[in-house]
């Protein structure tokens, strides 16, 4: 949860839910896992933490719900290891294409409102003089003064 600084509480300050900050005895002990386990499942690119430059692994809040999903999804569904691979790769796809599709109804959005804005400004522009004539009406023949 988010408080209303933008913060998550339990994380420290000036840190997000991507923020590598748990190393992996303390994400394995979030999660409810062995550590050994996370080495695996970052072997097989199920969770894949950040590194430090030294190579240590460093895990987020975003990682440590994801380790929670994937034993979920293996333990409770009894889904295999490829299989959770697979739905968590359709999931980032999905939040990929839900970005994807906000950004084009926001430019579609945008363009809407600058063809109106264009059509305001060319009514605006029509002569007013003009006087709409019916078609049963007699035609009047204009001829210019010598």
């Amino acid at each position: 949860m988010v408080s209303h600084e933008g913060r998550v509480p339990g994380l420290p300050p000036g840190t997000d839910l991507d923020s590598p900050v748990f190393v992996i005895s303390v994400a394995a002990e979030l999660a409810g896992l062995h550590a050994q386990t996370l080495r695996g499942y970052d072997r097989l690119g199920l969770v894949s933490p950040g590194r430090t430059a030294g190579g240590g692994r460093r895990y987020s809040a975003r990682d440590i719900a994801l380790l929670r999903e994937v034993q979920r999804l293996s333990q409770d569904e009894g889904v295999n290891l490829a299989g959770v691979k697979r739905i968590i790769d359709l999931e980032r796809t999905v939040d990929e294409l839900r970005e994807q599709v906000a950004e084009l109804v926001e430019q579609l959005a945008a363009a809407h409102a600058a063809v109106e804005q264009t059509a305001a400004t060319v009514h605006a522009s029509y002569r007013r003089d003009l006087v709409p004539v019916r078609r049963e009406t007699a035609i009047a023949v204009w001829r210019p003064r010598r």
